[in-house]
């Protein structure tokens, strides 16, 4: 008998649970995966930016100090010098004026920011028999500070000393030239060549040199003017023998080099030597008062025969003033704000307003939003126009009746007071409307200049009448009110 295999049992079906347990399994093994593979290339990217970051320049060329072009440092800097090239674009704001055409035989421009002249003939009338009173027009971007400098009429129709290239060109290598090797003198000796004849020497506006060291890319003031000039200040706050490039923080020099420009000035001595009025300190009374001790002065009023002071464009000395500067922001904190390449964070070379892009400048400390921080320049600019055109008015009035007192018998005693009212409340008014902020960068210290000038305006008309000096004088209350504001810090002179 043949014994036969039993038939195959078959073979259970997985439990269900079983089944569930093996799916998840093998889930959790691809989540896992996938988990690990995500973090693996999110460290490699963060490592990447990482030295991305770190890799702050790469040299293509070699640059020293004869190295002037900027477009070569765009070699080693293409972000900044991309952006350093946008200083052709005119960013239209509040108060920037217009392009307009402009086709004057000679005259390479075909177009010119509009008339300040135009727009305000008072103007005309505060610099009567100065230059200024012939051509005085918007500012725009750095790369025409030096065109427009050499074709204003100011300088076809007037001697303009090489003085003026101290800030409208980059002058470095030419100091150098001027002076055989020596900057000091190259730059004492600017002065005695015509402005018609040095700017021919120079080919491009302030560059990337002028405010960097060639070798360490590190901020440095290449200006001797402002070594001068921060020297003294920094002497007068009793700290001797200050050497800017040496003692100065970086954030300091973030405003430093820009100030080698943006500031207030006057030529000295028969070759123009470009100085700082700033032996006394920033203030405006300060400024005065070292005119009037010195005995400078920088024309004589074609109407009224006053010796007037002539202010430039003192953005540092009313910046310094203000709220932000208190608090360590610096010119470059507004002007040329963070912007992203990459990884990097690079300055924007642009240099413009800071309203062009508000989140990139002021959003920076402050997040109101929702034109919160537009709203209040705007108030700020608004007000200071207003109290500006008053004192202007009040200088015009002035002005008017001090050209008339000539002729009418008036004594020369009241005529001559009322000149160095003119000359008072002229820069005072002068100083704030040469300023690009429009009282923003110092807000209540603008206003106090103005009613300083209001003030001036209104004696120089009251000394015309009859009134001394002595009259004059501010009372007693008023001088108790100001010692008292000078014991508590407040820092200026008054008068």
């Amino acid at each position: 008998m043949t014994q036969t295999e039993p038939d195959p049992q078959p073979v259970p079906a997985p439990e269900p649970k079983q089944r569930k347990r093996t799916f998840l399994l093998g889930a959790v093994l691809v989540l896992a995966a996938t988990a690990t593979f995500a973090i693996a290339a999110l460290l490699v990217t963060i490592f990447q930016h990482q030295q991305e970051s770190a890799q702050t320049w790469v040299k293509v060329v070699e640059l020293d100090e004869t190295t002037v072009d900027p477009s070569i440092w765009g070699q080693n800097f293409p972000s900044q010098y991309q952006a350093y090239l946008r200083t052709a674009e005119f960013t239209e704001s509040a108060h920037s004026g217009v392009l307009v055409p402009h086709d004057v035989a000679g005259d390479p421009r075909s177009e010119v920011p509009s008339s300040k002249l135009e727009e305000d003939p008072r103007l005309v009338r505060m610099w009567d028999g100065y230059p200024f009173s012939v051509d005085y027009r918007h500012a725009r971007g750095h790369a025409f500070m030096t065109i427009d400098q050499q074709f204003t009429l100011r300088n076809i129709e007037f001697k303009q000393p090489g003085t003026c290239l101290n800030c409208h060109a980059s002058t470095t290598a030419l100091m150098s030239e001027l002076g055989n090797g020596d900057v000091q003198a190259g730059f004492e000796a600017m002065g005695t060549v015509p402005l018609k004849e040095l700017i021919e020497q120079v080919e491009h506006p302030v560059a990337c040199i002028d405010c960097h060291d060639p070798s360490t890319m590190a901020l440095r003031i290449s200006r001797p003017a402002f070594k001068a000039g921060i020297a003294e200040l920094k002497a007068s706050e009793g700290i001797e023998n200050y050497d800017v490039n040496r003692d100065a923080t970086r954030q300091e020099m973030r405003s430093y080099v820009c100030a080698q420009c943006h500031v207030e000035y006057y030529f000295a001595g028969e070759n123009k030597v470009l100085t700082f009025p700033w032996d006394k300190g920033l203030d405006v009374d300060n400024i005065f008062d070292y005119y009037m001790e010195i005995g400078h002065v920088d024309w004589t009023h074609a109407g009224t025969g006053a010796k007037v002071l002539k202010a430039q464009h003192p953005e540092f000395e009313l910046w310094s003033q203000g709220v932000h500067a208190a608090n360590g922001v610096s010119c470059t904190d507004c002007h040329m704000g963070y912007v992203r390449e990459g990884a990097s964070k690079v300055s924007n070379h642009q240099v413009t307003t800071p309203m062009a892009d508000v989140n990139a400048t002021c959003g920076t400390c402050h997040s109101t939003g929702d034109g919160v921080l537009e709203a209040r320049v705007t108030t700020i600019q608004d007000r200071f126009i207003e109290s500006r055109d008053r004192a202007l008015d009040a200088l015009v009035a002035l002005i008017d009746d001090l050209t008339a007192a000539q002729t009418d018998g008036t004594p020369e005693a009241s005529l001559e007071l009322a000149r160095t009212y003119q000359n008072k409340a002229s820069f005072y008014i002068d100083i704030v409307y040469s300023e690009n902020s429009y009282g923003f960068h110092a807000p209540d210290y603008t206003q106090r200049i103005l009613s300083q000038a209001l003030d001036a305006a209104r004696k120089g008309q009251l000394a015309l009448q009859g009134a001394t000096a002595a009259e004059l004088e501010p009372s007693e209350v008023t001088r108790n009110n100001l010692e008292q504001s000078l014991r508590a810090g407040g820092g200026h002179t008054g008068g």
